[in-house]
This record gives C-alpha cells, structure tokens and sequence, in this order.
C-alpha cells in the first residue's frame, strides 16, 4: 500500500523513510518531540524490517559522535534530535561537517531553555546554521518525509560531501497526522541509490586518516573547501529537486515562492508557516490586496540570487522569525536583507518575531502582517502577539 495515500504525523513519516532506505547505522537519543521517529524505527530494526545496526546512546553528543565514527568506516549513517538535544551536540556539529561526512539528521525544531518549553521555535536551527551543515525546512509532512530522502541524495553527492539537517516543526509537523502519499520502496531506493563512501577507513587497502591535527599553515584551506562544498550543495540540491520531481510528481524549489510575481507585499518565513501564510495571502488577493509569500525550503546554502530577485521592486518585505536573537537583529531577517544589499534600490523590509515556544500563529495575525505593511504601521522591529 505504499503508492496509496495514508494518514501519519511527521515523525513516523521520517522513520518510513528511513525503514524504505534502510540505511547501515542509526545511532540517537531520545527528546521530545523527536522520540518517536527513532522508537519507530527501533520497531523496524527489532521486527527485522530493516539491516539497520540500531544505538541509543547515552546522549545526543554521543550520538552524532557515533554516526561520525560508523560514517568514517563508510557506513550510511542517519540520526534526529531537537532543542537542547541539538545543543548538546553543538560540539560535533562542526567535526561532523570539517570531516565532511555525509550524515543525514532529523531536527523537531523545539524551542531552547530556558524556561524549559517542549513545543516549536527555530532556535535550535538558527544557532546551527553557521556550523557547515546543508539545511532544508519542510512545510508539512509530506515535505518532512520526502526531505528525509532528498537529503541523502544531496549529502552523498560526490561534490557536496557533507551533512545535511532536514527540519521540520515540533509538534505542528512531528505529532499532526496529516494525509501523505509515500514512494514504493523500490523507488526510494533507486532513488538515494547504493552508497559508495569516500575515503572509508575500512578500505584497508587504501589507508587514510580521519581527524588529524590542522595548524596554521592547512586549517584554513581546508575549512575553504567546506566552503567549496556548500556553495556546489546549491546546483546539487536543484538538481535532486528536478530528478525527485520526475519520479513522484512533486516539485520542489531551493527558493519555495506562492504569487510573489506581481506581489507588491511579500512576507518571508520558515517551515509550517508557508502552510498557514497561504491561506492569509488568498484571503487578502480576495480585498484586492497584492500580497505574496515566500520560504528558503534550502536555507544553507541559502538561495542568495533567488530572494533578491523575488524581492526586487517590491514595496515592502516582512520577515517572519520564529525565534528572537538578542542584541542584534534575528537570522532569517539578516539574511533576507543582506541578499538584497546587491539590488540598486532596496524594499522596505521589516523584522517580525512570532510563535516562540509553540505560541499558535493564526490566519488573522499572518493578515496583520500585510496589513501593517500596506498601512505604514509597521516598525522597523515587530513582535507579533506578544502580550506587553
């Protein structure tokens, strides 16, 4: 019943895909709203279902530590975490990356403490996105269980050679039972194909090291070609896109746009909200408004050319961040202004802060949002819904 439309929260979508994959080491630990992707596929592995070889460790730093060892060995190796889960592997983030091991990892975007909160904010993510890992969002479901495939893809490229994180929103996407429709198994694994390691430690007739000592003299270049990496990430991942939309009908963009071209508002945002922010920009183009959306689905590498282009001739740009930087201005705000520094004029572009810790965002606060921007009455940075 693979090819036939079935109902499942986000969570167990990503723990099919992997069953369908079957990849050789999944090593995690448990966190709410991560857990039931790994029990899930913890079933799949004790039912025989999969070759997997299955670790719970003792801690998410242990966890991605082990998929850097089996990763080195030359095993596909798949792990999910959120929050102060991912904070805790903060430290390997980086070795993961610099030792370019093509680690595919499920991030529940959770909120971090404190006070403690379970529910979804994107500051997990936001303080990951500089440490050399690929990163896509997923609208719905549907989106988290096919970026759980496309992320292997884009991660093994021979030209890539790096991990990639694929998220999707605590709660909102992990425990919603939402309708999806799932590849055939012989499709997923045509499609992510047999992986062929670089550089395996295990290939004993071919020695290499892994994790030697970088002074002055190397360490630089060698973190350049992390750099080298990522940019080709962006023409991989486009081409991933193209060659998953042959197969499955569903058409992916680095740069995910809803009636932007003749939009004279556009508001710009991150994971589930792309969902709801559509239903706000159809109420409005129904009063005659011209408004639009848009949503970096690859946010590293980030679509730099694609948002200064969407953006170009607009009136105004609102940048929703489901997270708060203190001190400075947020991450997905910085971004989408420094991209449009090389156009001659640049919109007006406003910062708005929303949703932290899982507060609900409604229709009626996302047409606000538009509305403030037609009307003026936007600042330079706003804070949707807070109670002052």
């Amino acid at each position: 019943m693979e090819h036939k439309d079935i109902a499942i929260n986000g969570d167990y979508a990503i723990a099919l895909a992997w069953k369908q994959v079957d990849p050789d080491v999944c090593s995690a630990y448990p966190i709410t709203p991560q857990t039931i992707i790994v029990e899930r596929f913890s079933e799949y592995v004790a039912d025989g279902e999969v070759n997997t070889e299955f670790v719970c460790t003792e801690s998410e730093h242990s966890a991605l530590s082990l998929c850097i060892a089996s990763a080195s060995a030359g095993a596909r190796s798949v792990t999910a975490t959120a929050a102060v889960g991912l904070g805790h592997m903060w430290e390997m983030l980086g070795t993961t990356a610099g030792l370019r091991m093509p680690v595919t990892m499920a991030v529940t975007n959770r909120a971090l403490s404190a006070p403690i909160n379970i529910h979804c904010d994107h500051g997990d993510a936001m303080a990951s996105r500089d440490s050399g890992w690929v990163m896509l969002f997923s609208e719905n479901v549907q989106e988290a269980y096919d970026n759980a495939i496309i992320s292997m893809r884009i991660a093994e490229h021979k030209d890539v050679q790096l991990p990639v994180m694929f998220c999707l929103d605590g709660f909102i996407l992990t425990h919603a039972i939402e309708r999806m429709t799932p590849m055939e198994t012989k499709d997923v694994k045509a499609f992510v194909g047999e992986y062929d390691p670089v550089y395996p430690l295990l290939d004993w007739k071919n020695p290499v090291t892994h994790g030697a000592m970088d002074l002055s003299d190397v360490y630089y270049e060698h973190r350049y070609q992390i750099l080298e990496a990522i940019q080709a990430a962006a023409k991989v991942a486009e081409d991933v896109f193209k060659d998953f939309a042959k197969i499955t009908g569903r058409k992916y963009n680095s740069l995910e746009k809803y009636k932007c071209d003749d939009a004279d508002y556009i508001a710009v945002c991150l994971g589930s909200t792309f969902g709801t922010i559509k239903v706000a920009v159809d109420q409005l183009r129904a009063e005659g408004k011209k408004v639009g959306a848009m949503m970096p689905r690859l946010y590293r590498p980030l679509p730099i050319d694609d948002i200064a282009k969407a953006v170009e001739g607009k009136k105004g740009i609102a940048v929703l961040d489901r997270f708060m930087t203190f001190g400075s201005y947020s991450p997905l705000y910085e971004d989408v202004v420094t991209s449009a520094t090389s156009l001659k004029e640049m919109p007006k572009m406003y910062s708005y802060i929303y949703g932290l810790g899982g507060r609900d965002v409604k229709v009626s606060d996302l047409e606000s949002v538009y509305n403030d921007m037609i009307g003026n009455k936007s600042k330079k940075v706003n804070h949707l819904g807070v109670k002052l």
